[in-house]
């Protein structure tokens, strides 16, 4: 199983950007998905998640600027980031529950992050 981040970049404040993530693999259900991310000194935190069902989550810095959504036909999650200030600046991750079929359990894997620069 791998994820691919993309979509970051340098935006100055009150611009937008648009993440993606991208699941592939022989995978037979994916579960949850979310965003994290981690700034310069800082610990790894989440930022919005999404059920399967469709059920979203946001971290009370970014409710009203951001937006998680998915695609389950493509296996894809997305973040929408719009109004972006300099302190969302961070190494953005993907995370997703994913569960291969049969009786393994499923199991959360990562992206390897995609930078997002908010300059002032």
């Amino acid at each position: 199983v791998q994820l691919q981040a993309s979509g970051g970049g340098v935006v100055q404040a009150g611009g937008s950007l648009n993440l993606s993530c991208a699941v592939s693999g022989s995978i037979f259900r994916i579960n949850d998905m979310n965003w994290y991310r981690q700034a310069p000194g800082k610990q790894r935190e989440l930022v919005a998640g999404i059920t399967s069902g469709g059920s979203t989550f946001y971290a009370d810095s970014v409710k009203g600027r951001l937006t998680i959504s998915r695609d389950n036909a493509k296996k894809m999650v997305y973040l929408q980031m719009n109004n972006l200030k300099p302190e969302d600046t961070a190494v953005y991750y993907c995370n997703a529950d994913v569960w291969l079929g049969g009786t393994t359990p499923s199991r959360y894997y990562w992206g390897q992050g995609t930078q997002v620069t908010v300059s002032s």
